[in-house]
């Protein structure tokens, strides 16, 4: 009966383990949906237009440059918001916020882009998470059964 309790404690840790990082990982997702809308929100509220070029595409940013009226060069560290299709060198219609120049998106494109990689993001945690649960709940059941009959 001694061995069964360590078993006991680690599917219950389980349990809570996936449960919580399947729901962190859904929190992030839906906290970078209401970002993308924030950003956007801001951006419409001080909306400038201008025409940017590609600077540089990486794997986690899309560099670009471009110039306000005031004739000031901005690229924001940053990157673009929604860079997805670009390439370097390529000249692009660029939305800015005029009160923050560093925060900059490809015109036309908005916060829904967001949706379809985190509903994937999150669909996918979920995916894995749901049958691994009921597994572990599943395994936890019989366990308690088999302290009951014994």
């Amino acid at each position: 009966m001694a061995s069964g309790v360590p078993n006991e404690r680690a599917s219950r840790v389980g349990v809570w383990v996936v449960l919580g990082l399947a729901s962190v990982i859904t929190l992030i997702g839906v906290t970078l949906v209401f970002a993308g809308l924030r950003n956007d929100q801001a951006i419409s509220a001080h909306r400038g237009v201008a025409t940017g070029q590609v600077e540089e595409v990486t794997w986690d940013r899309t560099i670009i440059r471009f110039e306000t009226p005031d004739g000031i060069a901005h690229s924001p560290a940053l990157g673009a918001l929604y860079p997805q299709g670009l390439s370097e060198g390529q000249l692009i219609r660029i939305e800015y916020d005029t009160t923050n120049p560093e925060l900059a998106k490809v015109a036309g494109r908005t916060w829904l882009l967001t949706l379809l990689p985190v509903g994937s993001m999150v669909g996918i945690t979920w995916l894995v998470a749901g049958p691994l649960l009921w597994w572990l709940r599943t395994r936890q059941r019989a366990r308690e059964r088999a302290t009951v009959d014994a």
